[in-house]
């Protein structure tokens, strides 16, 4: 199947040469990358935060159909649910913009800091990774099972671990109060020290697989 036909179900037209998210775009790239960001999967996350990545490969990371719909999933049904939790429930722990991690938002496609209905300040969830192509995740290391490959799963950015903590703990109220199950639910610190919640759904099968996972 054409890669391009697959984008029919977000709107996209067909004829429209798709890139990838990179660090330090092109102005073509950057283009496309824009087109990307404007395909929405739910109200506050777009199919280019979701295949974005600073690998570059043959294939631009370019998702299909059942992986597009396994993205919408955790979008639609998890991540919507996850940012409103949080921002209802720790109001005074959302940075304000200054605050943020400049160097860490350098890559991110996510929207900043915006406004809720009642006006108050929303913090947004920034993604690390979702969805990788085999070539892509070769290059990150991922494993060749990765939930990643498949579109089911996504990678969180936290600003340490006590805010792992409370998207993991969001993320199993979510669970148990929609009795949907997860696949895999980890805190993973790497060796210097940066922690990310790396969270997967299949769309069956589901494992609820969670775990600490600390890189020596």
């Amino acid at each position: 199947m054409n890669k391009l036909k697959i984008m029919q179900e977000v709107s996209m037209n067909k004829n429209m040469k798709l890139s990838e998210h990179l660090a330090s775009p092109s102005e073509a790239a950057l283009s496309h990358s824009s087109k990307l960001d404007g395909l929405r999967l739910s109200p506050h996350f777009t199919l280019g935060e979701l295949t974005k990545t600073n690998h570059k490969t043959e294939d631009q990371n370019i998702p299909s159909r059942v992986a597009i719909e396994n993205l919408r999933n955790l979008c639609e049904n998890w991540l919507e649910d996850l940012r409103y939790s949080y921002n209802t429930l720790y109001k005074s722990t959302v940075a304000e913009p200054a605050a943020l991690d400049r160097r860490s938002l350098a890559t991110r496609s996510a929207l900043p800091l915006g406004l809720s209905k009642n006006g108050t300040q929303e913090a947004p969830l920034f993604i690390n990774s979702a969805y990788r192509s085999p070539e892509v995740n070769k290059k990150a290391g991922g494993s060749p099972t990765s939930n990643h490959l498949t579109g089911c799963a996504v990678d969180i950015h936290v600003s340490g671990f006590e805010q792992a903590i409370r998207y993991a703990s969001i993320l199993l109220d979510i669970s148990d109060g929609t009795k949907r199950d997860f696949d895999e639910l980890y805190i993973e610190r790497n060796s210097s020290g940066s922690h990310w919640i790396h969270f997967a759904v299949r769309p069956k099968d589901n494992r609820r697989k969670s775990s600490l996972i600390i890189a020596k």
